[in-house]
């Protein structure tokens, strides 16, 4: 299937995305005003402007959303703040549904906030993160499982975002873990699409997508060796996709395993976000019928776009047709 053909389909999926949300608050500083507080004589940051938009599994949305997936929802949990206010208003300017959003005053929403240089476009000062430190609490675990177990099966495919580096903080908990995995196995037509940064070995019968890092490490706990492809049979996955950045990604399926090259970029503006974006073009292909093949090369064209934006961007239809044409992939 081409990407023509892939992307015009993309208009009648409903899509959910599942994990952790964030706020990414873009601040645009003028070094030149960081005159020193008359109280503390500490130099101030002055923020002549800002932007925000949806990050973690909230990037994930964004781009289906820009590439014209027809219904595109969340599910996740953030606070009853005014930080969680600005996520919300980020996710309605680009029409994703969040009522499957939890709020609680249990935990704040978690926000980065990064300082952009006017001078030179660089982010060059420490962020200002407002994280959670803390293992979710058990109540609002448990609302995130019923609340996948009532919905997911009405969506046409699942992506799952486990954005959280350590064990306490994230959604992505042992309870809603298992409640994808049980619904990954009852539902083998739907693609159920995983990235997770530090747990991968423990999600079973989806389509797992680690970087090569990420593979290898995750095969060192399941196993204490590097080889990834143990992974495959060991969690009964239906494919593992290891991407290996400018290179392209590995396939590992029942069908063995086979290498799909990468759209080649010179000098690329920012590849923060490129695994997400990779996700959501492959992720949609697969939920189109189309091949696992053809949904990673997707993937790739889409990747290969956003690394030529500034931040975590996006990439429309046009632009993946426009990049398809050039490989002979239209």
């Amino acid at each position: 299937m081409n990407a023509s053909r892939i992307l015009s389909a993309f208009g009648q999926l409903n899509l959910l995305v599942v994990g952790d949300i964030c706020l990414d608050r873009w601040c645009q500083y003028d070094p030149a005003t960081a005159e020193a507080s008359r109280e503390t004589g500490i130099p101030r940051i002055g923020v002549l402007s800002f932007s925000s938009t949806a990050g973690a599994c909230g990037t994930i949305a964004n781009n289906l959303s820009d590439l014209g997936v027809g219904r595109v929802s969340l599910l996740g949990a953030i606070g009853e703040d005014s930080q969680g206010d600005e996520l919300l208003g980020a996710l309605a300017r680009r029409n994703i549904g969040a009522g499957l959003v939890l709020r609680s005053r249990l935990i704040q929403t978690f926000t980065y906030t990064k300082h952009i240089n006017i001078e030179t476009g660089i982010e060059d000062l420490p962020r200002v993160d407002f994280i959670n430190n803390s293992s979710l609490p058990a109540s609002l675990d448990q609302q995130m499982v019923d609340c996948f177990e009532t919905h997911a099966a009405s969506f046409d495919a699942v992506l799952v975002c486990d954005q959280a580096e350590t064990a306490r903080g994230g959604v992505v908990t042992d309870r809603l873990r298992a409640a994808i995995n049980r619904f990954a196995s009852a539902h083998p037509t739907k693609p159920v699409w995983v990235d997770s940064r530090k747990r991968a070995e423990l999600f079973t019968h989806c389509y797992l997508k680690p970087n090569e890092d990420e593979a290898a490490e995750a095969a060192l706990r399941l196993t204490g060796q590097t080889d990834y492809r143990c992974l495959l049979p060991a969690l009964s996955l239906r494919a593992l996709i290891v991407t290996a950045g400018p290179h392209g990604a590995w396939i590992h399926d029942n069908g063995g395993e086979r290498w799909v090259r990468t759209v080649s970029v010179a000098a690329p503006v920012d590849i923060c976000g490129a695994g997400d974006s990779f996700s959501a073009g492959a992720a949609s292909a697969l939920a189109t019928g189309a091949g696992l093949d053809d949904a990673v090369h997707l993937g790739n064209l889409v990747a290969s776009i956003t690394i030529m934006k500034p931040g975590t961007g996006t990439a429309s239809p046009e632009e993946v047709l426009a990049a398809a044409s050039r490989v002979g992939r239209l």
